[in-house]
């Protein structure tokens, strides 16, 4: 998981450490909802929460993006990025070396293909294709959280994670390596409801933890709160559960649309190629039954 901690990545991480089908092997953050420092301070909380800091790797990435000035979202998750929760201050050192190597390393290491899932602008992996350009042979697919084929959230165009670093959104998008988009489309639908929210909390310690950052993220209304990153984690766990479809997505670098995830939806260009499933709709109740389960199930 390539993060940036961050509310919603939190509560993805937490049900990524914990579900036994799933092997996480590398965390790496990024600059995005908040600076790296913190994105990275917020990752080791998490997983020292779970007691895995002794199994779980972390790796500190990209401080700014590659180009475009760095602009963050701390008006949604608060100044720490991970507000509502007093976690112990007690975290393991992150690698000393940087993401990119980590990525490079593990990728390279590993016995098989591995999945990315990026939650936070791109700019590490467009800066390890860059660098590495072999790790792609390796990577059976990327499940990114960003893009919107409709109304963005950071702009009218743009959805935050692309528009962070739409220059490494491009790389990402045109590296040739597959890559499930799953965008405002569908994470604006998966809401957490807030009769979710009061079971999670007195499940178990884990509820009451993701319970208490969650109720405090900025991106809620009347009916739930967008969870926008564990919509990744339940594409690779549930995708019969999500509807997709494929497409050519463009990533507009300049001028008012800067950041928009733009597809070919009349495949009138790329001679009829597309580079990405894209997650067009959810069954918004399958995730909240889905997401209570997964916390039922978390031990700390």
């Amino acid at each position: 998981m390539d993060t940036d901690p961050g509310i919603d990545d939190a509560a993805a991480l937490s049900v990524a450490i914990n579900d036994p089908k799933l092997d996480l092997k590398l965390v790496t953050t990024v600059a995005g909802n908040v600076t790296v420092d913190k994105t990275t301070k917020n990752a080791l909380k998490i997983i020292s929460f779970f007691n895995q800091g002794d199994k779980i790797p972390v790796a500190a990435g990209a401080v700014q993006p590659l180009i475009k000035p760095f602009e963050d979202a701390a008006r949604i998750h608060g100044e720490s990025g991970m507000r509502g929760y007093q976690f112990s201050n007690e975290t393991p050192e992150p690698l000393k070396m940087t993401a990119v190597q980590a990525l490079h390393k593990y990728i390279m290491e590993s016995d098989e293909k591995v999945t990315l899932v990026p939650t936070g602008s791109y700019t590490n992996i467009a800066l390890l294709f860059s660098e590495y350009p072999e790790v792609k042979d390796k990577i059976e697919r990327i499940v990114a959280m960003g893009g919107t084929l409709g109304y963005g959230n950071m702009t009218s165009a743009a959805e935050f994670n692309v528009f962070t670093d739409p220059h490494a959104a491009k790389i990402m998008y045109q590296a040739g390596v597959p890559i499930v988009m799953v965008g405002l489309d569908v994470t604006n639908k998966a809401l957490l409801t807030h009769e979710t929210l009061a079971e999670i909390e007195t499940m178990n310690p884990a509820g009451k933890m993701l319970h208490d950052i969650i109720i405090s993220d900025g991106d809620r209304n009347e009916n739930g709160v967008a969870m926008h990153d564990v919509n990744t984690i339940f594409y690779l766990l549930h995708p019969e559960f999500m509807q997709t479809k494929p497409l050519w997505i463009d990533i507009q670098t300049e001028g008012p649309a800067n950041g928009e995830t733009v597809a070919d939806i009349r495949v009138a260009y790329h001679n009829g190629k597309t580079n990405a499933e894209v997650c067009v709709d959810i069954d918004s109740q399958a995730f909240n039954d889905w997401f209570k389960a997964e916390v039922k199930q978390m031990k700390v």
